[in-house]
């Protein structure tokens, strides 16, 4: 209420006035405005509102309309129901049009300063920067395609919205200007000559990848919507996503078709990796790679999200479980009531389950979700034929895992893949040196892993065989057992070739029947394609992929290689 009335009496000395950054002319033109909004007027025709100001002639009060464009253009007024854009608009028709004051203007009224995160002009410190305010007019992009559906393109709302649009994208024009050091992510779309469409397709993927905030922005139809004020656009704009565009041509961005339940599919899109990883992190990624080089782990970076692996609903639950702890309320409870005591999340995690259940790529999940890198160990590597190495080894997993984090300035998931002979039960009746060298080694795998502190997920196929003094100190212990016929369906529609011909009779509920698990799903249909490419018409059939599960069944194939399996 403060500001509306110092605006209203001296608009010169009222706090807004160094913001607004207008002249003598159109400052009386929103003190005149507000007036009239205070009084239940919203909207009022510009001829209209210049000869109440001036007291003159329409036709001498027509040179004043240039200040009514200036306010325009600064977003601190929109245009009411005309179906023209603020830029686009003669000065004929701005005369007979009504205007309204714009929600950026009532709302840096109420609050003293603009509600953006973008307070000022100065220069750009650093990329992250820079994002952070393309991410932020992205957002506004998405907010109109919200509201699409339920108003016109001429409604308050959304007029609002595009005034706010404007504000921003002047603000980061003005501070590009500004800017000395390099933005990676602007060179990258200047080089590669984007048009507005582009730029915009690139920067919603590009905020998707940061901030996973909305995965519904990565769908075709939704990515239209964002660049598109209607259907016929929409139809002209598919050309930015079909395959002979220039994002997809030059591999920039790619696309994966996803098939609905009822036969109909859709296409996500994404950046290429290698351009994502250029721009996002492109010297850490190489910096990690380096640290990590010489030791026992080998580094994976985490490509798939928790919501994407296909897992029994009980299973999927106790995972939230684990992941909720980086929920901010959550950890401060946790923290307050003394059951965690540092700033970081932990968990001791065992799964055990049959070969290519999902154990291997479920860890790579949490470790996406958890936004940190993998030091995945075969811990069959940790067993040497020499006396006391293998002790060494043990000691040295977690030494050298100490050492990277404090390098990375993170902690990353430890991944102990097929650890049975860290935690099958000791040896008590036989005095052998090699079962004493094991019993050694289990002994400074227990100490260690009572100590530990991070996120450390081991994986086994048997837990009978598990010693009990290993089961108590991991936090969960959470099966994986052998897909039922409804997640088999889904790993067969996703595994299934995309730009495949298929017999008018396939029926993939006929390949469910069978009870696989998603490592020999996947090797199946790598069978099954290889065949079929041999043919001289290459349609897959029910009965190319029976012939292969029949084989897959009757051979003593090792799943212990877990591919793993998506939603």
């Amino acid at each position: 209420m403060k500001n509306i009335k110092e605006f209203l009496k001296e608009p010169k000395k009222s706090k807004i006035y160094k913001i607004l950054n207008v002249n003598n002319n159109e400052l009386k033109i929103l003190h005149y405005m507000l007036s009239l909004y205070l009084e239940g007027r919203e909207d009022i025709r510009v001829r209209d509102l210049l000869q109440n100001i001036y007291k003159k002639d329409y036709k001498d009060v027509f040179e004043k309309i240039k200040y009514i464009k200036n306010l325009l253009d600064e977003g601190w007024l929109v245009l009411s129901g005309i179906g023209v854009k603020s830029s686009d608009i003669t000065l004929l028709e701005l005369f007979n049009s009504s205007i309204s004051l714009s929600l950026s203007f009532i709302k840096l009224l109420e609050k003293g300063e603009l509600d953006l995160v973008i307070p000022n002009n100065k220069p750009y410190l650093d990329h992250l920067e820079y994002l952070h305010d393309e991410f932020l007019r992205i957002e506004i992009y998405e907010q109109i395609v919200s509201l699409k559906g339920n108003y016109s393109l001429e409604s308050a709302s959304i007029k609002r919205l595009q005034s706010k649009l404007k504000l921003i994208e002047n603000t980061i024009k003005e501070k590009i200007k500004k800017t000395k050091i390099d933005l990676p992510v602007l060179n990258f779309m200047i080089e590669n000559e984007f048009n507005e469409k582009e730029e915009l397709i690139f920067l919603a993927l590009l905020k998707e990848e940061y901030t996973s905030s909305n995965e519904k922005i990565r769908e075709l139809n939704y990515l239209l919507n964002l660049i598109s004020e209607d259907e016929i656009e929409r139809i002209k704009n598919r050309s930015f996503l079909d395959e002979n565009s220039k994002l997809v041509r030059e591999g920039i961005i790619d696309y994966d078709e996803i098939f609905g339940g009822f036969g109909g599919y859709t296409r996500i899109y994404f950046i290429n990796e290698d351009i994502l990883n250029e721009l996002i992190h492109p010297r850490k990624k190489h910096k990690i790679q380096h640290i990590v080089k010489d030791t026992i782990f080998d580094l994976i970076e985490p490509k798939v999200s928790f919501a994407d692996v296909v897992l029994p609903e009980k299973t999927k639950k106790m995972l939230n479980t684990i992941l909720k702890q980086i929920d901010k309320r959550i950890f401060s409870l946790l923290k307050k009531w003394g059951i965690k005591t540092n700033e970081d999340i932990d968990a001791k995690i065992l799964f055990y389950g049959a070969p290519g259940t999902g154990k291997t790529i479920t860890a790579h999940s949490i470790a996406k979700e958890l936004n940190k890198p993998i030091l995945s160990l075969d811990s069959s590597k940790v067993l040497s034929m020499y006396v006391g190495e293998s002790e060494k080894n043990v000691r040295r997993i977690f030494d050298e895992y100490y050492e990277i984090s404090e390098k990375i300035k993170t902690k990353p998931v430890l991944l102990l893949n097929e650890a049975d002979q860290f935690l099958s039960t000791r040896t008590t009746s036989s005095f052998s040196s090699a079962d004493k060298m094991h019993n050694q080694m289990q002994n400074i795998f227990l100490e260690q892993i009572e100590n530990f502190s991070g996120v450390l997920v081991a994986t086994t196929n048997l837990l009978e065989t598990i010693d009990n003094a290993f089961s108590r100190r991991f936090d969960y212990k959470i099966e994986f057992v052998k897909p039922s016929f409804k997640e088999r369906v889904k790993l067969w529609e996703l595994k299934l070739p995309k730009n495949a011909e298929f017999e008018k009779e396939f029926n993939i509920k006929e390949l469910a029947k069978y009870e696989l698990t998603g490592a020999q799903i996947e090797l199946i249909i790598k069978n099954t394609a290889l065949k079929v490419a041999l043919k001289k018409r290459p349609v897959f059939t029910l009965k190319d992929f029976k012939e292969e599960i029949q084989k897959e069944l009757k051979t003593s194939f090792d799943a212990s290689k877990e591919v793993g399996f998506l939603s």
